[in-house]
């Protein structure tokens, strides 16, 4: 009997769903995207406009697509079911390109959403079974050719002007443009200086308070800061301009007369917030759990996709994790609010329950973010969760039961001092008790409780202490990952579902580090932002990002056609590529005149651009090639030598004559006079002479324009990273094309495979000069970090090429010179002649300088295996690990010389015992 096929994108998901359908459904997985555009192509018909995509099976996906098209031929139907947004849309739009070939029946393959993954909202979702909808494909459509105009057509641009390697992104480039212009206000701030006066005041014996300075004889105290970007004037409220005037004012509060002037006491309430958007669930992970964005949308992923939950199987514990609507089901509100009667009773349940109005332009197609079922509170299934699990279901559970609860109240008391001497001067103190705790009951915050002594109207005052304290304005914080997630739903760049791969784009392209939690942009990130920020205004203005969001949504719903759209954009686009191609500066060839001296010679110092950024380099460098000058021509025509030489370079320069190859004491000369007398002079005694300009090659990094990664902090800030998939944190790998991050469950079932590239680190830490000298010229030596991790080298460097390897006590075999400790691109320990390549001896296994007893070798090898440590002759052929020969390679001929000597000098290595956390008793813990 035929069964109906069931596609969905992740394992996880799959797992959970079959369990729902049965044994009548077959329930496969596409592991994310089947198609896309061509890599080694733009892929977008530009020539008539019409912008169509072509679009091909995803690399690496062949397989699956293969297998899903067999399994379609024979089922009755064909239900697609990615998730439900517009990646999910366009995964079901590519699926039934490829099926459809073999379903031959377009009514057999139909679309099927669910918001939630529970047995009710999988099962409604089959009997509401629809066509693909092509507005939604039409969006995430257009969304990936105006990402991929912009990525094809700037990025050669950044390559020709900055470096290989470099891109540009559409939604990510306006990102990193509000890091780097934050940063160029923090680099601009000038702090302004204000006082501040609090006095500690008692009105019975034993009982005090401290209340802050407002104002004077009914005057706000205030100090001006500046201008908003509005241009309006700002004032630090409570505040003194200068020392002296706050003196003065300290000298009568001294001698004032104190009182209460007034005492107003209200009700103050605090309202419930709405479930989460996706934004808010950013935010708040980030600054209650201290997760980033890719970690809490990986655990949110996982915990929408199900988790084992006991008898009840695999269940999906959270709604959609990507909306950025507030809108939540009727049964749902009725689940939280019988939730709050059954368990805190009446007072706690508002008389109707509460509708909460998303932002004016929210996508609805989903609802917020929140429990499947109420019935599952954290602490019941928090043995089947992991930490960062339970710890985001319990924010997000409580955030949701909590919108359906009565406000906090709280008795607010604001008292109002008079200090009376020559004027009258005004403090004010605000004291604050929680009555009713109402939602806080669930939603758990810090107590807001300030309780003040009781105290009337008129009342006089003790003075205990006058504080005046100095401060300065701070810049305005640099942006963490929430407050970035703020400031881009704010002002509308990017979507809930854009902004974790913003984030992660702009750091995977060592645009910007992190530094202590917050985003710094890096030298390279401030470059390439200005240059495209100056060369295409319009199209990486936030505005119209913002702009082109709205026209996607309009797009999704049908009122707008995608190449419209299109064609809007690329007006724009295409007239600011043609002046940028021919405007934009060249970075490569930028050389800036500084008031820095060199080291080596004093000439002022150049500022360069290179692989790595800029950097300092000497003035009097040339790259002038020398000219030979042989005795002989010099005296038959030496005026015609001279201008050759002056026709290659400038004055000064150097005159060396050799001398069986080796260039006696160096002439510098700085005429053409003095060239002629020291060849000359040089001809009498050397048949060859080599002239050359003076050259220096002193170079140092210009570290002012980088981020100090020694900065205290930063080293701490090297934090876990974190399955996009499932959350779980991702390990460090070697693979054959060098170390990657990979998820630990890339061998479960359902596997998770996700991996992620390592970049190269453009942002180099500072060498640090040791007080070791080198053995070869007497400079210091200096601690490097390289692509193999840190290493010890010259500080002379490139003239003296030292670099410091720990050696074996072993001569090399072959040629009698050094063994050292090396490492491969993969990170493995290899043991190798220091003369390569002109020796090539190598070895995978240690050598030790003991001879074999049986007189077969000079040396013998240190073999570790799982029976234990051994020395072996390295004749030994049983008794080593096979070569692999490579394919195609003839076959070694028999050894002529053979010897058994195997001797064991060591056990095993200890097997580690994994620490087991017994009942009520901490890991690591003493009973």
């Amino acid at each position: 009997m035929a069964k109906s096929l069931v596609i969905v994108e992740s394992p996880a998901k799959a797992k959970t769903i079959n369990k729902y359908l049965g044994n009548d459904y077959i329930v496969e997985a596409s592991l994310g995207h089947i198609m896309d555009l061509p890599k080694n192509d733009i892929g977008v018909e530009l020539l008539k406009r019409t912008f169509e995509p072509t679009l091909i099976v995803s690399p690496g996906k062949e397989k699956i697509v293969e297998r899903l098209q067999k399994l379609a031929a024979k089922a009755d139907m064909v239900y697609l079911a990615p998730d439900p947004d517009r990646e999910g849309e366009a995964i079901a739009a590519h699926l039934a390109i490829q099926l459809l070939p073999m379903v031959k029946d377009k009514s057999k393959l139909r679309r099927v959403t669910f918001n939630e993954i529970t047995q009710k909202a999988v099962k409604a979702a089959f009997l509401q079974a629809r066509d693909v909808d092509e507005n939604l494909v039409d969006a995430q459509q257009t969304r990936r050719v105006l990402d991929r105009l912009v990525g094809y057509q700037i990025s050669p641009l950044l390559w020709d002007k900055v470096r290989r390697g470099l891109s540009a992104g559409r939604v990510q480039t306006v990102a990193l443009r509000l890091i780097v212009e934050r940063e160029s206000e923090i680099n601009a701030f000038v702090p302004v200086e204000y006082w501040t006066i609090s006095a500690n005041l008692e009105p019975a014996p034993g009982q005090t308070f401290t209340a802050k300075f407002t104002g004077i004889d009914g005057e706000p105290a205030r100090v001006s800061n500046g201008l908003d970007k509005d241009g309006k004037e700002q004032f630090l409220s409570g505040a003194l301009p200068n020392g002296d005037i706050t003196a003065s004012v300290v000298a009568q509060l001294n001698q004032a007369r104190w009182s209460v002037a007034s005492v107003e006491r209200k009700e103050r309430k605090r309202n419930p917030t709405g479930p989460y958007t996706t934004s808010k669930l950013q935010q708040d992970a980030s600054g209650r759990l201290g997760f980033n964005v890719r970690r809490t949308m990986g655990v949110a992923q996982r915990l929408y996709e199900g988790v084992e939950i006991g008898a009840d199987g695999t269940v999906g514990l959270i709604t959609y994790m990507r909306t950025d609507s507030t809108r939540v089901s009727e049964d749902a509100i009725t689940e939280a609010r019988d939730y709050v009667q059954k368990e805190l009773g009446n007072p706690y349940l508002p008389a109707k329950p509460i509708d909460y109005k998303g932002k004016k332009d929210a996508q609805d197609a989903h609802e917020a973010i929140r429990p499947t079922h109420v019935e599952y509170t954290p602490d019941s299934i928090k043995q089947y969760l992991s930490e960062e699990q339970y710890r985001l279901y319990d924010m997000i559970w409580r955030k949701f039961v909590s919108s359906q609860m009565m406000p906090a109240v709280f008795d607010q008391t604001v008292v109002e001092v008079a200090a009376k001497a020559d004027r009258s001067y005004e403090f004010r103190i605000t004291g604050s008790i929680q009555k009713f705790d109402g939602f806080l009951a669930i939603w758990q915050t810090a107590s807001e409780d300030t309780i003040l002594p009781e105290m009337t109207n008129g009342q006089s005052l003790s003075i205990l202490g006058i504080d005046s304290e100095q401060k300065a304005t701070e810049p305005p914080p640099r942006y963490n990952e929430a407050s970035l997630v703020k400031v881009l739903e704010e002002q509308g760049i990017g979507r809930p579902s854009t902004y974790a791969s913003i984030i992660n784009t702009i750091q995977d392209r060592d645009y910007v580090k992190k530094i202590q939690g917050k985003f710094v942009p890096t030298e390279i990130g401030t470059v390439v932002t200005g240059l495209l920020v100056k060369n295409f205004p319009y199209i990486f203005n936030p505005q119209y990002t913002a702009r082109l969001e709205g026209e996607l949504d309009s797009v999704e719903e049908g009122t707008e056609r995608w190449t419209d759209l299109l064609n809007g954009f690329y007006d724009h686009f295409e007239k600011e590529l043609v002046v940028a191609s021919d405007e934009m500066e060249d970075v490569k060839r930028r050389e800036e005149r500084t008031d820095e001296i060199c080291d080596k010679c004093g000439s002022p110092l150049i500022l360069k651009w290179g692989k790595f950024g800029s950097f300092y380099a000497c003035s009097s460098f040339s790259k002038a090639k020398p000219v030979s000058v042989a005795a002989s021509s010099w005296k038959k025509d030496p005026k015609a030598i001279v201008k050759k030489i002056t026709n290659s370079f400038s004055y000064p320069m150097t005159v060396k004559p050799f001398v069986s190859d080796i260039h006696e004491h160096a002439i510098r000369v700085e005429s053409a006079k003095e060239l002629s007398v020291a060849v000359t002079d040089a001809a009498k005694r050397s048949k060859k002479i080599i002239v050359e300009p003076v050259s220096c090659d002193f170079t140092k990094e210009n570290f002012a324009a980088k981020p100090d990664l020694t900065a205290p902090g930063h080293d701490a800030e090297a934090e876990e990273e974190f399955c996009d998939n499932c959350g779980r944190v991702m390990v460090l790998k070697n693979g054959p094309w060098g170390p990657f991050m990979s998820c630990p469950g890339y061998s479960d079932d359902p596997p998770c495979k996700t991996i992620r590239k390592l970049t190269q680190k453009v942002q180099q830490k500072p060498p640090v000069e040791l007080e070791e000298a080198c053995p070869k010229c007497g400079k210091p030596l200096l601690l490097r970090n390289g692509s193999y991790g840190e290493f010890i080298s010259c500080s002379g460097y490139p003239k003296c090429k030292y670099v410091k390897q720990e050696l074996l006590e072993v001569p090399c075999p072959k040629c009698g010179g050094d063994i050292a400790v090396r490492k491969t691109k993969r990170g493995d320990t290899f043991y190798g002649c220091t003369k390569y390549p002109k020796c090539d001896f190598a070895s995978n296994i240690k050598l030790v300088n003991e001879p074999c007893p049986r007189g077969n070798s000079t040396y013998l090898l240190e073999l570790v295996n799982a029976e234990g440590t051994f020395l072996v002759c390295p004749h030994n052929h049983e008794g080593l690990p096979k070569k692999r020969v490579k394919k195609g390679a003839p076959e070694e001929p028999a050894p002529e010389i053979t010897c058994d000597y195997k001797k064991k000098i060591a056990g095993p290595p200890p097997i580690p015992i994994p620490m087991v956390e017994a009942p009520g008793q901490a890991v690591g813990s003493v009973a």
